[in-house]
């Protein structure tokens, strides 16, 4: 490990941790906060989550539910204002968040004394009237150990179908896929072709129904795309690679310790390409716990 490189991602979260939390009033933008800390919005937003244990958008809100708890407790502020100021447009759903973080309504929390006004935080970072911004904590649940393999790749042309909406839904742009390239398919499979997944958009940047994805098999130069089927390339170059052995449904804790934990501790830099999902079994025949998925992200 290079202790500088570890030394820079914990920095710029730092530094970005400290942004958010002296702007809580300002809207959230991803992509200058990636930018900021030398990452695409869909990178960051990974080894933020994974270094922080919260997303951006989490850790926003329980800074400003924790504002909301203080002010409540140290003044005369009206509910109403508190509300406006946590980003709750509506009193209502203000309450029903106070009361399932605090246990108790804005105005019983408010009759009640207290001394503690914080919610519980993986990164250790909470509210503070003062303005301070304490050093976050990261994530470490064995993550920087895990098996990983580095290794060059070379350059693989993708057939690709395009899938907007909830990520978890990209299943339906394979099917899609498989319509469209027919007993190809099926051929390119024995060949050694390989289903893979790219995801492209942050997903707390866009609404669930907007986000971009896309359903790919890796194909020889010489095949025709028929029509509905578009083109992609992923570039050759180093890639880190784990083997996730399970149901698809843990993948999103595997990216978070690969990303968040074992990236930063590894000496490696993450590259402005994407990060796919390759997976290495069907699993129409096979049981979900041998589910084999390799998570691979590209190496600057």
């Amino acid at each position: 490990m290079r202790p500088d490189t570890r030394s820079s991602y914990l920095d710029a979260i730092q530094r970005v941790i400290a942004h958010v939390a002296t702007h809580l009033d300002d809207a959230l933008d991803l992509e200058t906060l990636a930018g900021d800390a030398c990452l695409s919005p869909f990178h960051f937003h990974r080894v933020f989550r994974g270094m922080v244990g919260e997303t951006p958008m989490e850790f926003v809100r329980r800074l400003r539910l924790e504002r909301a708890a203080w002010q409540l407790a140290t003044t005369t502020v009206p509910v109403t204002a508190v509300a406006f100021d946590a980003g709750y447009e509506a009193h209502e759903a203000f309450t029903r968040a106070f009361r399932q973080h605090f246990g108790a309504s804005p105005t019983e929390f408010r009759a009640t004394p207290r001394v503690h006004h914080h919610l519980a935080a993986p990164c250790g970072v909470h509210f503070d009237p003062h303005g301070g911004v304490s050093s976050f904590v990261p994530r470490s649940t064995g993550g920087s150990t895990m098996h990983v393999d580095i290794d060059s790749q070379p350059a693989r042309r993708l057939a690709t179908v395009r899938h907007v909406g909830p990520y978890n839904q990209i299943g339906r742009a394979f099917g899609v896929l498989g319509q469209r390239l027919g007993p190809a398919m099926g051929a390119l499979l024995a060949q050694g072709g390989a289903m893979i997944a790219l995801y492209h958009d942050a997903p707390e940047g866009i609404a669930p129904e907007e986000l971009r994805s896309d359903a790919a098999l890796v194909v020889p130069d010489d095949f025709v795309m028929p029509s509905g089927v578009t083109e992609q390339r992923l570039p050759a170059g180093r890639y880190a690679s784990t083997v996730h052995v399970g149901p698809y449904d843990q993948l999103g804790d595997v990216w978070q310790r690969f990303m968040g934990e074992w990236l930063p501790a590894s000496g490696e830099r993450v590259a402005d390409s994407p990060a796919v999902e390759i997976y290495l079994n069907n699993p129409e025949t096979t049981p979900k716990a041998e589910w084999r998925t390799r998570l691979s992200i590209p190496l600057a």
